[in-house]
């Protein structure tokens, strides 16, 4: 058994409070690469330039996107 499976076991067994505790922990960790940085200022970009749609309008539109085939 590798020391991944081990903690993925011993993570199924926590309780959800625990686990929420470790979620935080692991984000609070997560290095930033320049991949993720260029992400983050390329979505804030987009807000600036195209703004936001509406949660009423993202709901009508997410069976649409689900059924489109890639």
């Amino acid at each position: 058994m590798t020391k991944l499976v081990e903690i993925q076991s011993a993570i199924l067994q926590l309780e959800p409070a625990e686990r929420e505790e470790l979620r935080h922990w692991l984000d609070e960790t997560a290095e930033e690469t320049p991949e993720m940085l260029a992400a983050i200022d390329e979505g804030l970009r987009s807000l600036k330039e195209k703004g936001i749609i509406p949660l009423d309008e993202v709901r009508k539109k997410i069976p649409l996107w689900a059924t489109k085939s890639a």
